[in-house]
């Protein structure tokens, strides 16, 4: 059996496992400049301790058999997930307005980052049963809305809006692969303008129940999207952001010398904002080269969902590819004004355990995905 497991081990991609290394790399010098000479200074080492040590789960992972996984375990899986999202909304610590997370004292744990995983695997799970035929709108797609839902309404409640957009893009990224017919496609999309519509009516027709809807600080930050001089203290985060990034012009202002980061005015720049500290410091050269990483490491995912042989395996990376894919968008877009403010980590590159935890298992189960076919991947040229 150990035999068998270092064998697979031989096959991992050296490719993935290189860009992971890069974004240790990023991610630790661009925490070290974010909390120099700062309360939180040394958050730099717990990261570098942090991803180090995700490398062995998410290496375990890749050695055991995603299939095992997706057809024995998603459902459990998803059910502790709901367990754990259900045991948050009474026992949860409540940080900064929002209940999201388990202290468990040596770290503080968010099950809304693992729920992401443990939804991809199950609807992969249900994807597969169709052996690649058409979805149905009652038998298939309505059951994968219902398992998509249920996190996502709980997380939405903590709340963590920028999650819960992440559980929808994966629905939808999963179902466009899993071949949903575009009649089915417009009806969600009808569906969806409603809702946004009917939410949007009720501000003017009914406020109370649009503020029941819509919490209080959603509202302002949609607002302040729309127009960021409206109210200057609940738009210090966006402008400020917005600013740093577009002083560091083409090379940036230098390594540990961005004025906006350096002298705190960019709140939670070792985490969420953290791209803010590139865009400031490295300019755009330094956000080419994380996009660039992205892209290679999204390509790389999609060349293994493509020569999978299997459709769970396909079905799986395109899941981990749509959460990745909202997340690094979402996240950019936020600090350059081009989506409104929310709470979501920059994969691989901010600070956090709970996320970096996750973004590890997904590669790990996309490596999985890799090793166990029955024969060797070819990426054309390569």
């Amino acid at each position: 059996m150990f035999k068998e497991m270092l064998l697979r081990a031989k096959k991992i991609d050296l490719i993935i496992i290189a860009l992971l290394l890069c974004f240790m790399a990023i991610s630790t010098i661009v925490i070290y400049s974010a909390t120099n000479n700062t309360k939180f200074a040394g958050l730099h080492e717990n990261n570098l301790i942090m991803f180090a040590a995700m490398f062995v789960p998410m290496l375990i992972l890749a050695v055991l058999d995603y299939r095992d996984i997706v057809r024995h375990l998603s459902v459990i899986l998803y059910v502790i997930g709901i367990l754990l999202l259900i045991f948050v909304m009474f026992k949860g610590m409540n940080i900064n307005g929002s209940q999201r997370w388990i202290n468990l004292y040596f770290m503080q744990f968010q099950p809304s980052e693992l729920a992401k995983v443990f939804v991809i695997l199950l609807l992969a799970k249900m994807l597969e049963n169709r052996k690649g035929e058409y979805l149905r709108l009652v038998q298939d797609i309505i059951p994968m809305i219902v398992v998509m839902g249920i996190p996502c309404l709980i997380v939405m409640n903590q709340p963590d809006l920028g999650t819960s957009i992440v559980f929808v893009c994966i629905l939808i990224g999963m179902l466009w692969v899993g071949k949903i017919r575009i009649k089915h496609g417009l009806i969600g999309l009808f569906g969806i303008v409603g809702v946004i519509g009917s939410i949007t009516t009720l501000y003017f027709v009914d406020l109370p129940l649009f503020n029941k809807i819509v919490k209080p600080h959603q509202l302002h930050r949609i607002q302040t999207f729309l127009n960021p001089t409206s109210d200057p203290n609940q738009s210090y985060h966006v402008v400020n952001s917005i600013k740093a990034v577009s002083s560091g012009e083409l090379m940036g202002e230098g390594f540990l010398h961005g004025k906006m980061v350096q002298s705190g005015y960019i709140p939670y720049d070792y985490a969420d904002s953290i791209y803010v500290v590139i865009g400031e410091e490295f300019g755009f050269v330094g956000s080419a080269v994380l996009l660039l990483l992205y892209f290679f490491l999204i390509y790389r995912m999609i060349r293994i969902a493509m020569a999978s042989e299997d459709l769970a395996g396909s079905y799986l990376i395109i899941g981990v590819i749509s959460m990745f894919t909202l997340q690094i968008f979402e996240n950019i877009a936020m600090h350059t004004g081009l989506m409104p403010l929310t709470g979501i980590a920059l994969p691989f590159v901010s600070y956090g355990g709970s996320s970096l935890m996750t973004n590890m298992l997904s590669m790990g189960l996309v490596l999985s995905v890799m090793i166990h076919q029955s024969k060797p991947f070819k990426f054309g040229d390569e």
